[in-house]
């Protein structure tokens, strides 16, 4: 279905049988995809989630960035969950299979974009067509949130991890935002627009995510959380 047909078809009136009939096949695809997602990702261990935009080349410093954060992740006893696609996740999967540790993709069915891409483990390899139900594997089953230059699927799921540590519904788990130049005309808004003069968030929300400009310190961020509170993978 293009977009003029989706367009059309929200318009479209149906009768009660058709509502039902749609509704009833989608809860059934709906609910589905959580049980295979539940049933795989709550046996990997500890894990981080490293999102960023499917775009990035494989020349970019980025990119680099990406593959090193993976494979450092995966040296700590870390597994890696990203997105599945090319781009920056391919770079975190790749330095997670360079790293031999878990690699796991979490593909998402588009029209254009994406096929997952070769560095995921064979049996940890989900495809989903619903972007919520993606988005709750990513917030459940990470414990660490990495996040590299990105389109708005990055900022969504970025914003999401934050909403939901904001407000209680999942534990403070770290978030850290790669690239001072990409992210800090982005916090520097926040903190003048929605906090100094909005008055949207408070001064204690900026102490939900750590900003830095290498995969060293971005790794770095992750396993001082944890040492902190005595806590280490278990894998």
């Amino acid at each position: 279905m293009n977009e003029d047909d989706m367009i059309r078809d929200a318009f479209k009136n149906k009768s009660w049988h058709e509502l039902k009939t749609e509704n009833s096949w989608q809860i059934f695809k709906v609910m589905a995809e959580f049980v295979e997602g539940f049933e795989k990702l709550s046996r990997l261990g500890p894990s981080v989630a490293v999102f960023g935009s499917a775009r990035t080349k494989p020349d970019s410093r980025y990119y680099a960035m990406a593959e090193d954060i993976g494979y450092r992740l995966t040296q700590l006893g870390y597994g890696v969950i990203t997105g599945g696609g090319p781009g920056i996740m391919e770079a975190a999967n790749k330095g997670a299979q360079r790293g031999k540790g878990k690699s796991i993709g979490i593909n998402i069915d588009l029209p254009h974009e994406q096929t997952h891409n070769p560095y995921i483990d064979y049996d940890k390899l989900m495809n989903f067509e619903y972007f919520f139900v993606r988005k709750t594997m990513f917030m459940r089953y990470s414990q660490g949130f990495i996040v590299l230059p990105g389109g708005f699927g990055t900022f969504d799921e970025l914003f999401e991890a934050l909403t939901l540590i904001q407000t209680g519904k999942i534990g403070k788990f770290p978030i850290v935002m790669v690239g001072l130049e990409y992210w800090g005309g982005l916090i520097k808004w926040i903190k003048e627009v929605m906090h100094s003069l909005e008055h949207n968030v408070t001064v204690t929300d900026f102490d939900l995510f750590h900003l830095v400009d290498n995969a060293e310190d971005a790794v770095k961020v992750i396993d001082d959380f944890y040492e902190e509170f005595v806590l280490s993978p278990n894998f």
